[in-house]
């Protein structure tokens, strides 16, 4: 497949992973394209695993290492996709503390409410818009 291929479909699968939520560089930055084109053009889109599972599996390894700003934006992809409700989030969460630690689940609470809360007023909102 050509690398212009390659970044077509990493782009398409960075968008749905992220709910739309993330932009990425043009191209020709480095380590973006080779991201694009190796993390989300041929790992996400493989059919092994579904998204849910691979969401899963990134929450807990991001919560353990303690990304707190990460963690909160994966949760609210997770929310936007249908991935995940916010009872399924904090019930995960609890799971980590008992892995990973109270402290570093702990530190993840508040990215992880704010990014319900951030969900949830986009919804009212497009609920607005639609009703």
């Amino acid at each position: 497949m050509a690398d212009s291929e390659r970044r077509a479909r990493g782009l398409e699968m960075i968008k749905k992973v992220y709910a739309g939520d993330v932009v990425t560089p043009d191209e020709g930055y480095v380590f973006t394209d080779i991201m694009l084109e190796q993390l989300f053009a041929e790992v996400w889109t493989r059919d092994v695993l579904s998204l849910r599972d691979r969401r899963l599996l990134m929450l807990g390894i991001i919560a353990e290492k303690g990304e707190a700003a990460l963690f909160g934006i994966q949760s609210k992809a997770a929310l936007k996709n249908g991935e995940l409700n916010p009872e399924q989030l904090r019930e995960l969460l609890l799971m980590i503390a008992q892995y990973a630690g109270y402290p570093r689940a702990a530190s993840m609470l508040a990215p992880l409410e704010t990014a319900i809360a951030e969900f949830d007023r986009e919804e009212s909102a497009d609920a607005d818009k639609d009703g």
